[in-house]
């Protein structure tokens, strides 16, 4: 019995190095392409018999006067201006939807959650002409302005999320927290807030990866080189050249990843604690 069942364990687990193997290989050919030189891109090998490491030096500074670490800078002032106003947002809607009792409040939250059923294709051309028509094209406004009202990509997602963790909080603490004198606004800030972290971290983790990746949002929105970000860049990269030097393009698109696995592994632990409780608790 006991020889049977590490039989099954050593069979198992030989499996699932398999496919771990199968799912990382791409990102092994991905490093060991963006060191090779276009001739050896044919080669079957992984690896170059002799690493190109100017590819990442070259490829940094191959747009004409701008370098990668412009378009890093932009990418990560859009990204703080999305993540703030999105927190502090959709931590104050979800709160209401939990925690405050007004008129036709499950109406309202049905209407939010219709809109996670609206493909995103059907608001482009709207969005795009009151964007326009306020002047906010070529800024980085369309994206930080909806998310402050709990808007933009995953808004509603992400209250539906953080209403399911607060409703998990008992309401005693408010009744305390009232009879010590405060207010529905020091409930939200010193009590609810503090509680919800690991429902916050999944918003901030969620929020971050899906607009460094939104390349079309992006695209649609800003013209100028000077305000380009990183996933722009890369296709400016793409087109700058007449030879394209393939190991230059994946080097930097290997490099524009680096952020978002920093931060997912960075608060994995947070992440998988937020998702976890939050099933739990709805």
């Amino acid at each position: 019995m006991t020889n049977s069942f590490m039989r099954k364990n050593v069979y198992r687990h030989l499996l699932l190095a398999f496919m771990s193997i199968v799912m990382i290989y791409p990102v092994i050919w991905w490093v060991g392409a963006s060191l090779k030189s276009n001739k050896e891109l044919s080669s079957p090998n992984l690896f170059p018999a002799k690493l190109m490491w100017s590819n990442f030096v070259t490829g940094w500074n191959a747009i004409p006067r701008h370098s990668f670490t412009d378009f890093y800078i932009n990418n990560f002032q859009l990204e703080a201006g999305i993540l703030v106003t999105t927190v502090i947002s959709c931590t104050l809607v979800a709160f209401g939807f939990a925690r405050l009792d007004f008129p036709f409040r499950n109406f309202w939250f049905s209407i939010l959650m219709l809109t996670l059923m609206l493909p995103s294709q059907v608001t482009i051309i709207p969005q795009y002409s009151l964007f326009n028509s306020f002047g906010w094209v070529n800024t980085y406004l369309p994206f930080i302005i909806p998310h402050s009202l709990a808007g933009g990509a995953g808004g509603p997602f992400f209250v539906f999320l953080l209403v399911q963790f607060i409703r998990g909080i008992p309401r005693e603490l408010d009744e305390s927290a009232k009879i010590d004198g405060c207010s529905w606004f020091s409930i939200y800030w010193r009590i609810v807030m503090p509680l919800t972290k690991p429902a916050i971290v999944t918003v901030i983790i969620y929020c971050f990866l899906w607009n460094w990746d939104d390349f079309f949002g992006h695209l649609l929105y800003i013209n100028t080189v000077g305000k380009f970000t990183v996933g722009l860049a890369l296709r400016m990269l793409n087109d700058s050249q007449s030879v394209q030097e393939w190991g230059q393009l994946l080097a930097m698109g290997l490099v524009s990843v680096i952020p978002a696995v920093i931060i997912f592994f960075t608060a994995q632990k947070h992440f998988v604690e937020g998702v976890a409780t939050t099933g739990i608790k709805g």
